[in-house]
């Protein structure tokens, strides 16, 4: 049965609200988790502020036993965690607890991936001034690789809109869950199209605002 688009265009706005509310709020979740993550990464490796071999190791073989997994598979994965946490698996509330915790990780290997790409010098010319590991992190680091850094969460930033639309294919809700009920399961190529479009737009729309935000830093 095709959808009557007179009516329908309400729940394509809702759904796209829901992929919107997943993605904000996943992201911010995962940069609170990611970016601290990230930093002790960096600053516990070898030779760094605050060596520490047994934290870099065990920070770091987490993050890739996590990485790794397909997000489909690591929703289902983690269901009965979700599910023990949110109380649910089915919503969007649920949906954005499995994409934190997956986003986390990614976020923490891009802040450490950013961050080893800063000139050691500058981290020794701040040592030598007599600035603590704190002072170091804040007041060199993150202003050093901040434009970088910005690039960096845009890519995970995209990669969240396709996580939505995995997680709704399983109930999560937003426009995945919309593809998949009205579209794929009702053999409905138009709702499948306009689903399509809209996830183009977001994708360009967050592009475009990272793009411009580290345009802004990376001119400082």
């Amino acid at each position: 049965m095709k959808v009557d688009w007179n009516t329908f265009w309400p729940r394509v706005v809702e759904a796209s609200g829901d992929t919107i509310i997943m993605v904000i709020f996943t992201l911010i979740f995962a940069t609170l988790i990611g970016l601290p993550l990230g930093l002790l990464l960096f600053a516990t490796r070898k030779g760094n502020i605050l060596e520490n071999k047994y934290i870099f190791t065990s920070i770091n073989i987490l993050i890739n036993i996590i990485r790794p997994i397909p997000f489909i598979i690591f929703l289902v994965a983690i269901s009965p965690l979700t599910r023990a946490v949110v109380g649910t698996i089915i919503g969007t509330s649920a949906a954005i607890f499995p994409m934190t915790i997956a986003a986390s990780f990614v976020i923490a290997r891009v802040v450490e991936n950013n961050l080893v790409s800063i000139d050691p010098g500058v981290i020794e010319a701040a040592k030598a001034m007599g600035a603590s590991p704190l002072q170091i992190i804040f007041g060199v680091l993150i202003p050093e690789a901040l434009g970088p850094l910005i690039l960096g969460i845009t890519f995970v930033t995209v990669a969240l809109i396709d996580f939505s639309a995995m997680a709704g294919t399983v109930g999560g809700g937003g426009l995945g869950h919309l593809a998949m009920t009205y579209g794929y399961q009702r053999f409905d190529t138009s709702v499948m199209i306009v689903t399509v479009i809209i996830l183009i737009i977001l994708v360009q729309i967050a592009q475009y605002t990272g793009n411009f935000l580290a345009k802004i830093f990376l001119r400082r």
